[in-house]
């Protein structure tokens, strides 16, 4: 389904990170095996796939599924600090911005373009800046910047009201389940891009409108 959103002209863009814009999974699971090594040495890594499947709750969920897949018996909470240390090691190890997203970010000027995730907000900042387009976004918001992670609307529901556009002029692209029932909640379009890491909920879960490639937005909006 890649069809023009009806309705009003989108005024806010509001982007995922993981999965949307940045193809940022083989760091994420090269922290993921070295906090499990330092937990408990000598623990087979985990797959690449696997550690995929366990990206986009935050945090916290992905090292208490990582741990669980390894029936290592340690508090996420606990383990959390490690993985967290871990990964600012390699934030830019091999992340990469997806194709097309800088040509869409050109394409789509003259609105409010921002992004929210649900990894920690100040390591989305390093990422984004470090591959050069930070500077497209008047807002990059992960946890710890906002009330509650997605699905939870409250990040959403902010941005619109900074930015004083409503449900019909603002957009949530990404590439979850989890993107469709925040933008649902706050009663927004809702675009799913189905290159990322679960494009298997969006099928579940369908957003307004789908897209393979990121240079397909502009004119959808």
């Amino acid at each position: 389904m890649s069809q023009r959103i009806a309705g009003a002209g989108v005024r806010l863009v509001v982007f995922d990170l993981d999965g949307t814009l940045v193809d940022s999974a083989g760091d994420i699971a090269t922290a993921v095996n070295a906090t499990l090594a330092r937990i408990a040495p000598g623990c087979p890594p985990l797959a690449l796939d696997a550690v995929r499947s366990y990206i986009g709750n935050g945090a916290g969920k992905l090292v208490a599924r990582s741990l669980s897949a390894r029936g290592i018996d340690v508090r996420p909470e606990d383990a959390l600090p490690i993985f967290l240390e871990c990964y600012r090691e390699c934030l830019l190890d091999t992340t990469r911005l997806y194709p097309g997203v800088v040509e869409t970010l050109d394409a789509l000027g003259g609105r409010a373009l921002t992004v929210l995730t649900n990894k920690p907000g100040d390591m989305s900042r390093t990422i984004l800046e470090g591959l050069g387009v930070a500077g497209r976004f008047s807002r990059i918001w992960g946890a710890g910047d906002v009330p509650q992670r997605k699905p939870d609307p409250a990040g959403l529901l902010l941005l619109m009201r900074e930015v004083g556009a409503t449900g019909e002029e603002t957009a949530l692209v990404g590439d979850s389940a989890i993107d469709v029932r925040t933008g649902r909640a706050a009663g927004v379009r809702t675009i799913g891009v189905t290159y990322g890491l679960d494009p298997e909920s969006l099928a579940a879960e369908p957003p307004d409108a789908t897209i393979s490639d990121l240079r397909e937005l502009p004119r959808l909006i």
